[in-house]
């Protein structure tokens, strides 16, 4: 089966359907990662195959859940879930949020060779950044744990408990995290995530505030 084929049954277990633009996009991006991974350590799994499963569909399988249409991706590296989700969804406007400046650059060149208009890469530290808009959706991809995520970015996050919030996305059922996530925002739910041909646990922390 070719990479092609698999990003395109994985979409479909996903139980969305994606243009193929937008999945040739995805394969580009894919290859974009594969070869500055070489020069800048953007990731630990390099085969397209592997990556395939655990960076697009795993950024995928939360696209459903997503709220409202400003985004930011907390510690992007290689883009992930922000690129991806970008890609699925051009009528949102996702910010990239990453402070090493080697991977702020790959952002900016994946930005410009698949002219995503709908990504804004910004090279700061999370505590340091404060926009004039707030975000519906603050996401993170192995991050932090959950206390440090709601520390550092909740000041992000839309102050509308109906509309901002805070998602992070896990491995393994995230225990030890939950007790001691600040008063400030509680977990309004946490989703048990099946992202295709990857054997691995998944889940998605959603919070709000209090």
């Amino acid at each position: 089966m070719t990479l092609a084929e698999s990003l395109a049954d994985g979409i479909a277990a996903l139980g969305f359907t994606l243009p193929q633009a937008t999945q040739d996009h995805l394969l580009q991006y894919l290859e974009l990662i594969r070869k500055w991974n070489r020069v800048h350590n953007l990731t630990a799994v390099c085969e397209p195959e592997r990556m395939l499963p655990r960076h697009l569909l795993d950024s995928l399988a939360v696209l459903p859940h997503i709220t409202g249409s400003r985004i930011v991706d907390v510690g992007s590296g290689a883009g992930l879930p922000g690129i991806p989700l970008a890609l699925a969804r051009p009528d949102w406007h996702v910010i990239l949020l990453e402070s090493n400046h080697k991977k702020a650059i790959f952002l900016q060149q994946v930005r410009i060779e698949l002219q995503l208009e709908n990504i804004e890469v910004v090279a700061e530290r999370v505590e340091n950044f404060h926009p004039a808009a707030k975000f519906d959706t603050v996401i993170s991809r192995a991050f932090s744990d959950l206390a440090d995520f709601v520390k550092l970015a909740g000041h992000l996050c839309l102050k509308d408990g109906n509309s901002g919030r805070l998602m992070a996305m896990k491995g393994v059922y995230p225990y030890e995290e939950l007790v001691q996530i600040p008063l400030l925002f509680m977990v309004e739910k946490t989703l048990s995530i099946v992202v295709p041909s990857l054997e691995a646990e998944r889940h998605l922390v959603i919070l709000r505030r209090a």
